[in-house]
């Protein structure tokens, strides 16, 4: 049981030592995972950045996913039958354009981190399904970073293995095995807000522009 997500954090933070002052960067999934990125980013000393990555959902069941979409493109999951690329190509437009607006709202219109050679941390408050954090970690491969690490406090028996083939290193501080959802292990799971999340990435990347002058 994490007291909040900074005490989540921190305990991750414990465990990443290792990569303080290689040439990384920490990825968050906004909102929950910025203030856990927020205190392990500060701690490696390494900037801060979200990733967004959203799935798309077949025409007659939105919950099933058919794809996915990030900043850096789209993939279509390969078992997809009966679905028109003009339907693909149209909703991954769209997802696509409402997460670039995201982006920029959050990072105020800073430009994309390069991730070629770097060692990338992808951080959450917690993994449920892992389909999200799974694309994720795919279109950060795409961008040629020199390692991946998914750095979570929480997530299923379920997903570790694929979690684990997918990552160079997967970092979780607890399985449980009787999991319902990421909020049952944190005593405080309260929302992050919009301005939470702005302000924590202002924080880190002003305090980044320090570190280097």
């Amino acid at each position: 049981m994490f007291k909040d997500r900074i005490d989540a954090a921190l305990q991750l933070a414990e465990k990443l030592k290792k990569y303080k002052n290689l040439n990384g960067i920490v990825l968050a999934v906004p909102r929950g995972g910025v203030p856990i990125g927020y205190i392990i980013a500060k701690e490696l000393g390494f900037p801060l950045e979200i990733i967004l990555s959203k799935k798309i959902g077949h025409p007659r069941n939105p919950e099933y996913a058919i794809g996915s979409v990030s900043l850096d493109g789209a993939t279509i999951n390969d078992n997809v039958m009966d679905v028109s690329m003009n339907y693909f190509q149209q909703e991954s437009n769209r997802i696509l354009n409402s997460l670039k607006a995201k982006f920029n709202y959050y990072m105020g219109g800073r430009k994309m981190a390069d991730l070629q050679d770097k060692t990338v941390i992808v951080v959450d408050d917690g993994i449920a399904t892992g389909s999200t954090i799974i694309a994720t970690v795919h279109s950060i491969r795409k961008r040629n970073p020199k390692e991946i690490i998914i750095a979570v406090p929480i997530a299923p028996t379920s997903v570790v293995s694929k979690l684990k083939s997918i990552a160079d290193e997967f970092i979780c501080l607890s399985v449980p095995r009787d999991f319902l959802g990421v909020g049952q292990f944190y005593e405080d799971f309260s929302q992050v807000s919009d301005d939470e999340v702005i302000q924590l990435l202002q924080k880190a990347n002003s305090r980044e522009m320090h570190m280097n002058h």
